[in-house]
């Protein structure tokens, strides 16, 4: 008879914003924007490393990109994200109205992640 093999629970979970984890910087470069998401305390690398992949923000912002490419930064506790075809071809031609990219910061730190619900009790407030 094979062994059964005892799983730990995962901690019980809430979902929250990442800007009460993370700050992030944005620009662009052509037709893509740079998102570089930093975590505020060195511990909350680690779950933002896990929890905010490629195909999450590509999820978060679809409709608005092609792909997602990931950089991880751990010396600086950072992700960059590249967000490609993002720009409507780029500053000079493209007729959106942040042609810049400089609003993909704020709206990536809307966007939610399962954190677990001791740590999210002592961070998010109001």
């Amino acid at each position: 008879m094979p062994k059964t093999v005892k799983r730990s629970p995962r901690p019980a979970t809430r979902p929250v914003q990442l800007r009460w984890l993370a700050h992030a910087r944005s620009g662009d470069k052509g037709n893509t924007a740079n998102v570089g998401l930093i975590a505020l305390e060195p511990a909350y690398y680690e779950l933002l490393e896990r929890e905010v992949t490629a195909p999450r923000v590509a999820r978060h912002f679809r409709g608005m990109v092609s792909s997602v490419e990931r950089f991880e930064l751990p010396n600086l506790r950072a992700l960059n994200f590249l967000l490609h075809d993002a720009l409507d071809g780029g500053g000079t031609i493209s007729l959106k109205t942040d042609a810049q990219g400089k609003v993909y910061s704020t709206a990536l730190l809307r966007m939610e992640i399962p954190v677990p619900v001791a740590l999210a009790r002592r961070i998010v407030r109001g």
